[in-house]
């Protein structure tokens, strides 16, 4: 079994695949504070509450963001699965052309993301990732990586006004039962929720006339389910775009398959 590690600056996700199945997944928060041990042993943890065999994962993989947290999640894995990592960098077959200016400067999480997204739906795409950044990924129908956008996330919004604005409250990012809102705490709700939906639909439906072609859009990240419903142009929600890129990577590079 395998086993695929997402550290983002907000959240860290883990998932265990066998084979192409995606067995169970877990969400935390991200912690540098956290030594390797504490993070081997909430692993641990997290496969045996799922009833999942420790000794039945023979590999790993790992996707960050966070560069002090490399080191620390390489060692967990190595004491406590005794495997060793494959980790997502320069030297990973990937197998996408990346058209950027300089390749190097495109996070990790994007690769595997538009690597996921191609190989499943094999046709341009615009990849919406609702993370601590909200970023949109370009993918051409020849499985080019094209470029994309990168935007605040909503909890980076929401922080920001909550620290510069005193007298407003920290609310609850959920849709709001009217765009009118009838207190301080549904017009927060209100501008940031039907802010981000119209975020999202310039962004992409300027990339779409860039574009041309056939396109479908897609969104991912914790945040996603929230925004996706209210967006005219997001067309689905695959919430573990992430972990399958990274389950795809793994066999690309460590056993030489292509799924």
């Amino acid at each position: 079994m395998l086993l695929v590690i997402d550290i983002g600056n907000t959240n860290i996700v883990l998932g265990i695949y066998d084979r192409e199945d995606l067995l169970s997944f877990w969400r935390f928060a991200t912690d540098q504070g956290k030594t390797e041990d504490e993070y081997g042993i909430m692993m641990h943890q997290f496969l045996t509450l799922s009833k999942i065999p420790i000794t039945g994962v023979d590999g790993a993989i790992i996707s960050c963001v966070v560069p002090p947290l490399l080191a620390t999640f390489e060692k967990a894995c190595q004491k406590y699965f005794s495997v060793r990592p494959l980790v997502i960098g320069p030297g990973i077959k990937t197998g996408m052309p990346v058209l950027y200016d300089n390749p190097k400067e495109v996070g990790a999480d994007r690769i595997v993301n538009a690597i996921a997204g191609y190989e499943k739906w094999k046709r341009s795409l615009i990849i919406v990732d609702f993370g601590t950044a909200t970023t949109f990924d370009c993918i051409s129908s020849k499985g080019e990586y094209l470029g994309g956008a990168i935007a605040p996330g909503l909890m980076i919004s929401s922080e920001a006004l909550f620290r510069s604005a005193s007298k407003l409250p920290r609310i609850e990012l959920v849709k709001p039962p009217s765009i009118i809102g009838k207190n301080t705490t549904h017009s927060i709700q209100s501008g940031i929720f039907y802010g981000y939906a119209g975020l999202v639909d310039r962004i992409v439906t300027v990339m779409k006339k860039e574009m041309a072609g056939n396109l479908k859009v897609i969104a991912t990240g914790g945040l996603a389910p929230l925004i996706a419903p209210e967006s005219e142009t997001i067309e689905e929600v695959d919430a573990h775009l992430t972990l399958r890129g990274l389950m795809i990577l793994y066999h690309r590079n460590r056993l030489g398959v292509d799924l």
